[in-house]
């Protein structure tokens, strides 16, 4: 379920749920009302409170509007019911709750565009690979491994042959593109040097390269089709090596799977 406690008047109202309800209600403003979107600030102010009692009143025809939203309750099903099909922008900040509305405003347009050119298109594609892209990234925070890569150095697997490597081609990217070996293959697909001078940062610092890094990481590795089969243990493994955050990945494609009708 997207909201794990009640949102609304009289309800829990934890942030992250609330910030659903906003998401929701914007996906279906055209149901009930012409005014202005509904801020997406986890905050159960008058304008959320009053936004849910018209789609109550306007959308479910409802006479008394309790102003309200609870988990598996009717006004949650008549918002999923009510979203348009298909990817989104609102979509994407539904799925990555926990993003800043910047961050989705950087990255929502390159994701939709990349996605698209590499064939992520049907929604259980979609899915899975956004809720990777969350975890990967923590919900579009980092493009770049917090920690500084020494752990890579002289790892021959990674292509980490001269010294410094680990460091130089540590994690980047929305799906962490690590070792000098992969930095080489994907600059060669795209035909720019990310080995010499600085140029392997670009990876994390160029919007543009971190989410089509990532698209060609999942394009290369053959992830459309473990995602037709909704195998996310091995998605994971093969992104991962392991199994590391796997209760994270699956609680993103569970969110990425409500707003994607899945």
């Amino acid at each position: 379920m997207c909201i794990e406690r009640s949102v609304g008047r009289g309800g829990v109202n934890r942030s992250g749920d609330v910030k659903t309800v906003q998401v929701l209600l914007n996906l279906n403003r055209e149901r009930f009302t012409v005014g202005d979107p509904v801020a997406v600030d986890g905050a159960i102010g008058d304008q959320t409170l009053s936004a849910i009692e018209a789609f109550q009143r306007k959308a479910m025809g409802l006479g008394a509007a309790d102003g309200r939203v609870d988990p598996g309750g009717g006004t949650l099903q008549a918002l999923a019911a009510g979203m348009p099909r298909g990817l989104s922008a609102e979509k994407v900040q539904g799925i990555m709750i926990n993003a800043g509305p910047g961050r989705v405003g950087t990255f929502a347009a390159l994701l939709l565009a990349k996605m698209a050119a590499r064939a992520i298109d049907k929604p259980l594609r979609q899915a899975h690979f956004l809720a990777q892209v969350g975890h990967e990234s923590g919900e579009l925070t980092f493009t770049e491994e917090i920690a500084d890569g020494s752990a890579y150095e002289g790892r021959a697997d990674l292509g980490n042959t001269e010294p410094g490597d680990g460091p130089r081609f540590k994690g980047r990217g929305l799906i962490q593109l690590t070792g000098r070996a992969n930095y080489r293959a994907y600059g060669q697909a795209i035909g720019v040097d990310l080995l010499s001078d600085d140029n392997a940062r670009r990876v994390a610092t160029e919007p543009d390269l971190a989410v089509d890094v990532a698209c060609w990481f999942w394009e290369t590795r053959a992830l459309n089709s473990l995602a037709d089969t909704d195998d996310v243990r091995a998605i994971t493994r093969r992104i991962n090596g392991g199994l590391n955050g796997l209760p994270d990945r699956e609680r993103q494609l569970g969110r990425g799977k409500f707003f994607l009708d899945l």
